[in-house]
């Protein structure tokens, strides 16, 4: 499922207009992401939880020379799914 099919759910379950659909769905998404990058955790009962967490630093390899990299500390954000999620067949 792309956003353009989460688009297209919001116009036939609701009747709205394609453009405020698309309006909503972006409005939605922005606002996620904007939470998040401020390290907050945005929980959706039923669904789940994503959550911003520290990554470490560690080394890598790149794979065509093989040769050693220094991948820094981050940030990473992970998604813990919700029980009705995690109960699908």
């Amino acid at each position: 499922m792309i956003k353009l099919d989460i688009i297209n759910e919001v116009v036939n379950k609701t009747g709205i207009t394609k453009t405020k659909a698309e309006l909503a769905v972006e409005t939605v998404f922005d606002s996620m992401k904007k939470s998040l990058a401020q390290g907050e955790r945005i929980e959706l009962r039923g669904f789940g939880v994503f959550n911003v967490r520290p990554r470490k630093t560690g080394i890598g390899r790149n794979p065509r020379t093989g040769a050693e990299v220094n991948i820094p500390p981050g940030k990473a954000v992970r998604f813990k799914p919700g029980k009705e999620l995690q109960s699908i067949d």
